[in-house]
């Protein structure tokens, strides 16, 4: 199953994050033998753990709700965090990377699901946040492109139209904040069971958990 389908996301360009998140380390090792580098996790404490008990080498980007006061367990050493849905996260994420001497690559996590449970800005929101003089004081994060969870729902026609909704709104924010900045061109968007609709509406990256490990633990 993994070589298959990195094969075929390899061909369209687009990131496999395995999302490894209440699986052990011995799991992830499989998967790194294999030549997985690029991990997911949804906890920061588990995050930590496992960069301490696995090889330097890995790619760790923190996918799940990131909570201010645990930003600094992951700043020196998280690769890309996700799920940036307020300017006060972003704030302290620049504190604390600057404390760290690194540059953390972060993606703007937008609400494009009907359920009321998934956090995330809309559009109005990231663009008071990207225009707003706190934003632009910030030295130590890159904004590289965008994050969505669609629906949970087997109606393909919705998830379709929320992973439309979310490449819209990348393309304007492209357009009218990034046009010269050549770091801003993730979405981040397809799980295990809609991946491959996500890749069809302009996904550069899936986030898969169970495909690849079986169902959680």
């Amino acid at each position: 199953m993994y070589h298959t389908l990195v094969n075929e996301l390899k061909t369209r360009n687009v990131t496999l994050v395995a999302v490894s998140k209440t699986h052990p380390p011995e799991r992830i090792d499989e998967l790194y033998r294999q030549g997985q580098r690029v991990f997911g996790e949804n906890k920061v404490q588990e995050l930590a753990a496992k960069y301490e008990a696995l090889p330097k080498d890995i790619e760790w980007h923190l996918i799940g709700h990131l909570q201010t006061n645990k930003v600094k367990l992951i700043a020196p050493f998280v690769h890309m965090i996700h799920s940036v849905d307020s300017l006060r996260l972003l704030q302290e994420i620049d504190k604390q990377a600057q404390k760290a001497g690194r540059v953390i690559d972060c993606l703007l996590q937008f609400h494009i699901a009907e359920e009321e449970t998934k956090f995330g800005l809309d559009e109005q929101e990231a663009r008071n946040l990207l225009e707003s003089p706190e934003y632009r004081a910030l030295t130590a994060v890159r904004i590289c492109g965008v994050m969505g969870m669609a629906s949970f729902t087997e109606d393909v026609s919705r998830v379709r139209a929320e992973f439309r909704h979310l490449r819209h709104i990348f393309k304007q924010l492209k357009t009218d904040y990034f046009a010269d900045t050549p770091w801003f061109k993730e979405i981040s968007m397809g799980m295990s069971g809609d991946w491959a609709l996500a890749v069809e509406e302009g996904s550069t990256m899936v986030r898969i958990g169970s495909l690849l490990f079986g169902e959680r633990s």
